[in-house]
């Protein structure tokens, strides 16, 4: 397997590490608008990593081109297909996934996947949805909530997305939520516990929705302070940290088995950088394997009937999800 990633930021770094110590990838491609950061990745990796400049013609005989980089990822992604790559995307922002969802056509027509969103969620999540709609007759609701960023650039994407406007899924109509709005107190797996939520911008119900025919609800929200609420739709203050501290998923879906209903809860706690990168690399091993169900372009939901291989693989790298019982 060749794969390429672009972007050597906190993300980009941990996936092109995975990928390095896979035994099924030979070459690991390591690209970045600056040279010398890029050099400086592949010493850091060792053996197996080349360096690049982050160009069209870098994807030249890559199975696997991984964008990690600043979005938008779009340019990038139709230069992979028209070079016979297959594309994982990292990105959350809610534009960019829209932009690499509208490849659909062009992925069918080369044969090839466009995995959208395959971080930490969306990404992990979307897995983690997939996995528990196994249980059900029907899914009928989906609702995704997260803890967290990854670097820098991730920051920027979580400040403007709660100056921003989402979208959910209900009933069969799209509609728009302002972000910021909808508090609702969610219960993540300790140490994170208890944090109140809201709307943002976020990408995850266009990536569920079409991968759950039937599915009545899909909701996002992500953990928020009141500065975030207040001042999502100015630029930030700050200095977003070099990489975020420990983050959390939670996804909890419901659905019909025979005539009953229940729900199924499932979470993870990670640092976000280390859970995205590791999913990017998992989805990217899958897709150079064919392992994929294409063509097209979607989420890892809609990529996969049967997610656990990947969560396995995931678990053997350190990424674990765990179920919620319940207390009596």
């Amino acid at each position: 397997m060749r794969i390429a990633v672009v972007g050597m930021g906190a993300v980009g770094a941990r996936a092109a590490r995975q990928l390095v110590s896979t035994d099924a990838v030979e070459h690991v491609a390591v690209l970045s608008a600056d040279e010398g950061r890029a050099r400086s990745a592949a010493r850091s990796l060792g053996e197996g990593a080349h360096p690049d400049v982050t160009r069209p013609e870098a994807f030249e005989g890559m199975d696997v081109v991984v964008l990690a980089g600043r979005p938008p990822h779009r340019a990038l992604a139709e230069a992979a297909l028209e070079r016979g790559a297959d594309v994982v995307s990292v990105s959350d922002a809610i534009g960019d996934v829209r932009d690499l969802l509208d490849l659909d056509a062009e992925a069918r027509e080369r044969g090839r996947v466009v995995v959208a969103g395959a971080g930490f969620s969306p990404g992990l999540s979307c897995l983690l949805v997939r996995h528990a709609a196994t249980a059900f007759d029907a899914v009928e609701e989906v609702h995704v909530a997260k803890v967290g960023t990854g670097g820098p650039e991730c920051a920027r994407v979580h400040h403007r997305s709660m100056g921003g406007t989402g979208v959910d899924w209900r009933d069969g109509v799209w509609q728009r939520r302002r972000g910021g709005s909808g508090r609702e107190l969610v219960w993540f797996p300790d140490p994170v516990c208890a944090q109140d939520c809201y709307r943002a911008a976020l990408p995850e119900a266009l990536l569920l929705a079409p991968a759950l025919p039937g599915v009545q609800r899909v909701t996002a929200r992500v953990a928020a302070t009141r500065r975030d609420r207040l001042t999502g739709r100015l630029p930030m203050l700050r200095r977003p940290h070099p990489e975020g501290v420990v983050g959390a998923v939670r996804v909890e879906v419901r659905g019909r088995r025979g005539q009953v209903r229940d729900a199924h809860v499932l979470g993870v706690i990670d640092r976000p950088a280390i859970a995205a990168g590791t999913v990017a690399a998992v989805a990217a091993v899958a897709a150079a394997a064919g392992t994929l169900e294409g063509p097209g372009a979607g989420g890892l939901a809609a990529f996969v009937t049967d997610p656990l291989p990947l969560l396995r693989d995931l678990w053997d790298r350190g990424v674990r999800a765990a179920a919620f019982e319940g207390v009596s």
